[in-house]
């Protein structure tokens, strides 16, 4: 395992992250793993080496953080990992159920503490950006759960790089704890990251942990998964043809290499500059092992031609463009690829 300062603090975390969103209850979605599904995976993780682990409350309504907090307390030291959970969806139909108020916030840290049967998260983090409350309310009562030793650190995930930056500004004017921490989504699939975001947290010295480096399994090249057939997310936001010939050209790279599609997709987001860190949500232990073989891979120029050739821009995939992001086309093969193309038609 590698490991790698986050951003300019001074904790250490593994470059593999454990994405826990598939654990928890089937009650919440189909493809959700319960305690006893769950635990050889977590624990296959942390014999790898991993120790950042990757929670939010909204993860089965509260059961996640029930389910890995139990596993963890059995096979883990607490001091020995890095525990980060997210609030903001709602938990609830009730009013102040969600959404960053300072209400909110407090109620959800200590309800997630409870569910984790923990006294502190590592990092605690927004799951979004909300526009209907002050930036100022939201950062405050972040810093304040800081000071009480509620969590060691804060971070945030998925928003505009112009909210990021109201954030960053707000915590430096008032002298308040400032993130550590940008969780966002890129992939050979979905780059936009790359423009505006990823080079900000570069500059401020924010350390960048990516998820659905898979673009919600896409990438590993296995539509019927029971993820793909009952997440209507991945058609939302990988349903265009330019994603399908993203995934193909995986397929092709994989091929000559003679490994998984998911180990070169993954090989590319770990060589990205700007990556700290890559959540991997494993379904067995052996797919979390394609990602520890991805640490490894390094690409050719031919290969990373290959994978990115068939990128073009297109909208942000974050709350407020659901249903509305416009299709895109690709360009055509260059260099080794277009033999094979041809032989391939």
């Amino acid at each position: 395992m590698e490991y790698i300062r986050l951003g300019h603090s001074g904790l250490k975390v593994s470059r593999l992250c454990l994405g826990t969103m598939n654990m928890g209850t089937p009650q919440w979605k189909p493809w959700i793993f319960d305690e006893a599904q769950s635990e050889p995976i977590v624990r296959h993780a942390l014999e790898a080496g991993v120790n950042f682990i990757d929670l939010a409350d909204f993860y089965s309504t509260g059961v996640g953080e029930e389910v890995v907090g139990r596993i963890l307390k059995r096979i883990a030291r607490r001091e020995e990992i890095v525990v980060t959970t997210k609030v903001g969806y709602d938990m609830g139909t009730y009013q102040n159920a969600g959404g960053h108020s300072r209400k909110h916030i407090m109620d959800g840290i200590d309800a997630s503490l409870t569910r984790l049967g923990m006294d502190y998260v590592d990092i605690y983090m927004l799951h979004f950006f909300d526009v209907n409350t002050p930036v100022e309310e939201t950062m405050g009562a972040l810093n304040d759960i800081v000071c009480a030793g509620k969590a060691r650190y804060i971070g945030v995930s998925t928003m505009y790089t112009w909210q990021f930056a109201k954030i960053m500004q707000v915590c430096e004017r008032n002298g308040w704890h400032k993130p550590i921490n940008m969780q966002l989504q890129l992939n050979l699939a979905y780059r936009e990251e790359e423009r505006e975001m990823i080079p900000y947290c570069q500059d401020q010295g924010v350390g960048v942990s990516v998820f659905s480096p898979l673009a919600r399994g896409l990438l590993t090249c296995d539509p019927n998964s029971t993820r793909n057939r009952t997440d209507f997310f991945t058609a939302q936001m990988y349903g265009d043809t330019v994603s399908r010939e993203i995934a193909a050209s995986v397929t092709r790279v994989a091929a000559r290499r003679g490994v998984s599609a998911a180990q070169i997709a993954q090989a590319w987001v770990l060589n990205h500059g700007g990556v700290a860190s890559m959540l991997v949500g494993a379904d067995t232990p052996a797919q979390f092992d394609s990602a520890l073989a991805a640490l490894g891979t390094k690409l050719s120029a031919d290969e990373l031609f290959e994978l990115e050739r068939n990128y073009t821009p297109c909208d942000l995939i974050n709350d407020y463009t659901a249903g509305k992001r416009i299709a895109r086309e690709a360009r055509l093969a260059q260099g080794t690829f277009v033999e094979n193309l041809e032989k391939a038609a």
